[in-house]
């Protein structure tokens, strides 16, 4: 992790562990916000107002946090007004590295080797984790923010003059009850499939095996008669969802020792899955290459380096949607 701008020791998920052994995740620290006029937002600074063409997105395919900002941005038309860099799934010694992988790119602003290095471009005496998802000012050559939850939100409404969508994924008469939700999920399955794979005692992996469970059974029995978490209409919430179902077979069931059941066990919840995966545009968001690469590669979680063949994945549905029109009336 990065002390006062310099790079300190080897990337370890689990530098600093609880008291109880449990998993301590970084508080994302850079928090403006661009809006439709540049005001300021529910924290940071002002100055950042929605331009086509001036911010740049990085993330991690691997990703679940970063492919939340991915998916906003496809779903909202953003792909012609922001640009987007993809860093390699391998974790190095030095965190997210460019290139070096199919899919990975350069980095297109700055040709830094390592993410890292944006962090310290940003602020030279930064300390903490070098992280994705990373929205990016070009025009001032600084970091808008690093935190998804924020990133997606703003993909939903800053930039409705440029882009009009028809699908608001924080629909004003359901916030209250999609940040219940949210947070409910966060804790429990988001997170606590991470705080499962990286405790460091058997009370806090117990702890989060039974809060990961307890999420899914929940989920599987709101979606036993909607096709989304809150009906007809697909929200922020269904995506925060999405992106910890579609990994979790393929890494957090065995190599995160989430295994009392696959995702594929749920008939609700596999159902679902299969329905966002096939909407248009969705898919491309998905590598599996980069998913299994990214997690087993983690030497804490897999010494060996081995990376598994299978599981097979059968997400395709029947009927493939076509066109973005088919998202329409999902959202609004």
């Amino acid at each position: 992790m990065l002390v006062k701008g310099k790079w300190q020791g080897k990337w370890d998920p689990v530098s600093s562990p609880g008291k109880q052994g449990e998993f301590l995740r970084q508080v994302s620290s850079i928090r403006n916000w661009i809006t439709r006029d540049g005001s300021a937002g529910p924290t940071g600074t002002s100055g950042f107002r929605a331009e086509s063409g001036r911010y740049h997105l990085y993330v991690a395919l691997i990703c679940p946090w970063a492919c939340r900002t991915l998916i906003a941005r496809m779903i909202k038309g953003l792909e012609p007004h922001i640009s987007i860099s993809i860093v390699s799934p391998d974790m190095t010694d030095q965190g997210w590295q460019f290139g070096h992988f199919p899919r990975a790119t350069p980095d297109h602003l700055h040709n830094s080797e390592y993410l890292h290095q944006l962090y310290t471009r940003n602020d030279p005496f930064y300390s903490g984790r070098a992280t994705v998802p990373v929205l990016w000012d070009k025009k001032q050559d600084l970091m808008v923010n690093n935190e998804s939850a924020d990133i997606l939100r703003m993909l939903n409404s800053a930039f409705e003059e440029l882009s009009p969508s028809e699908i608001d994924l924080y629909p004003p008469p359901l916030r209250d009850e999609i940040d219940k939700l949210n947070e409910k999920y966060y804790q429990a399955l988001n997170n606590g499939v991470y705080r499962a794979g990286f405790a460091t005692s058997q009370q806090a992996y117990e702890q989060a095996y039974s809060d990961v469970f307890t999420a899914l059974e929940d989920a599987e029995r709101r979606l036993a008669e909607r096709p989304f978490l809150f009906g007809d209409l697909l929200t922020e919430a269904d995506i925060r969802l999405f992106v910890t179902l579609v990994r979790f077979d393929a890494a957090y069931h065995g190599l995160f020792k989430c295994n009392r059941k696959r995702i594929a066990d749920y008939p609700n919840l596999s159902r679902y899955l299969r329905h966002i995966y096939n909407l248009p545009g969705i898919s491309d968001t998905v590598d599996f290459d980069h998913i299994k690469q990214g997690y087993y590669s983690i030497h804490r979680l897999n010494p060996s380096g081995i990376i598994p063949l299978g599981p097979e994945l059968d997400l395709q549905e029947e009927s493939v949607h076509n066109g973005r029109e088919a998202l329409r009336g999902i959202g609004s």
